[in-house]
């Protein structure tokens, strides 16, 4: 595996082209270097150490949706890009987790349509899959194409979606949710705004001011945060008792 600087001419023109979704030029400098498209471009993160993406990493890499973005991923593909290429660095992402949490869905598509694993794990939220970052940043398109694809879900993860059949499927089993779980999933309908699904969950129990491990906020900051128009849900989060975690946290 060729490992090359970011700043390296080559590794600089070939990023510049998949920005500028120059197709064209980023197949001629393939072609010109064999290797480049397996390459590890690496770099120095934001606290100093060191760290290292492929050009599939550079494609989905935030904000997303670089023009001919499918095309690009077809080039690299058929240069011998991995798909599954991880991250090196603070957590181990695909190029399928970024485009997750870039809401690119046509590029997300490409990548699926090139074999990637729909349910790799390594998210920067909990080492999860592309749906677990897809749903804890809101990207609502992409997570619901993801499920649509067959991605697994979990009870957060379909709670967040309001996927309501899949949410009374845990509680039909033998075993039902651990308490914990039930607060988790409670909070993620609420941060996806789905108030049949957070009713549903608050009668099995559910604590309406439970705060989440991952952040100081409740149900009612999740909901506010991420749909500050939500009044119907805001407005029966409040009417349950439910508060922001400033006001639980002494």
């Amino acid at each position: 595996m060729v490992t090359i600087s970011n700043d390296d001419p080559v590794a600089s023109a070939a990023t510049a082209a998949v920005h500028a979704g120059d197709v064209g030029a980023l197949r001629a400098l393939l072609a010109e270097h064999p290797g480049l498209a397996t390459a590890r471009l690496r770099e120095r993160a934001g606290d100093g150490t060191e760290c290292a993406r492929t050009l599939l990493h550079v494609v989905t890499d935030w904000p997303g949706h670089f023009p001919h973005g499918p095309a690009t991923v077809v080039a690299l593909v058929e240069a011998g890009a991995d798909v599954d290429a991880r991250f090196e660095g603070a957590h181990r992402e695909t190029p399928l987790h970024w485009a997750a949490s870039c809401d690119d869905v046509a590029v997300l598509d490409a990548l699926l349509d090139a074999g990637a694993d729909i349910d790799a794990t390594g998210a920067v939220i909990g080492g999860g899959t592309p749906l677990s970052d897809a749903t804890a940043f809101a990207q609502w398109d992409a997570a619901f194409r993801l499920v649509e694809r067959g991605a697994a879900t979990t009870l957060f993860t379909a709670a967040t979606l309001g996927l309501q059949d899949r949410v009374t499927a845990y509680f039909a089993a033998p075993a039902p949710p651990p308490r914990d779980g039930v607060n988790a999933a409670f909070w993620g309908a609420c941060h996806g705004g789905r108030l049949p699904t957070a009713q549903y969950l608050a009668d099995q129990g559910a604590d309406v001011n439970w705060i989440a491990p991952w952040e100081p906020a409740t149900p009612l900051d999740a909901a506010q945060r991420t749909n500050p128009d939500a009044d119907d849900l805001i407005g029966w989060l409040r009417a349950r008792g439910g508060k922001p975690a400033v006001d639980l946290v002494s």
